[in-house]
């Protein structure tokens, strides 16, 4: 697995979602997945590594950019099981957590024109990732603000 963009020898390295397209969602009560001191938030509450995210219970509209690689499953699984909110992850729609969390449970998906250039817990813009992103949307009213956010991309409805 090449994970040049997930990690760097002995640092780990957080990639946050730029917050314009974030503002086009909609607001989240819920970051599970924030990192220790952000140049900004996605939401009203933050969990950081500290707080072990994914342990806690999970309240109201969720925002999750999960940790790539291992241990992703988990993540899309418990957004899956709570049922209110949206994740942007890789588009890499062969992996069996895509097909255990998403194909049959997300509301609507939207796959990003282009390739997202995420930020550094600096606040600093990094250069092209290395794969192309995915919206999922898991709840209806997720869904129609996919649908209705105005991200460049194709929005698939999943609920008919």
């Amino acid at each position: 697995m090449d994970t040049s963009f997930e990690r760097s020898e002995n640092t780990t390295i957080e990639w946050l979602t730029p917050p314009e397209l974030v503002i086009k969602l909609g607001k989240f009560d819920l970051d599970p997945c924030s990192p220790i001191n952000a140049p900004f938030l996605h939401a009203k509450t933050n969990y950081t590594i500290s707080d072990d995210g994914l342990s806690k219970d999970w309240f109201g509209r969720v925002y999750l950019n999960p940790p790539y690689g291992r241990g992703m499953d988990l993540w899309m699984e418990k957004l899956k099981n709570h049922g209110n909110g949206i994740a942007l992850i890789y588009a890499r729609t062969e992996t069996i957590y895509f097909f255990e969390h998403i194909w049959n449970d997300a509301n609507a998906i939207l796959f990003v024109r282009g390739r997202i250039r995420f930020y550094d817990i600096f606040g600093i813009q990094s250069g092209r990732p290395v794969a192309p992103s995915v919206f999922i949307a898991y709840g209806r009213e997720n869904a129609l603000a996919l649908k209705n956010s105005g991200i460049e991309g194709r929005f698939l409805n999943l609920k008919l």
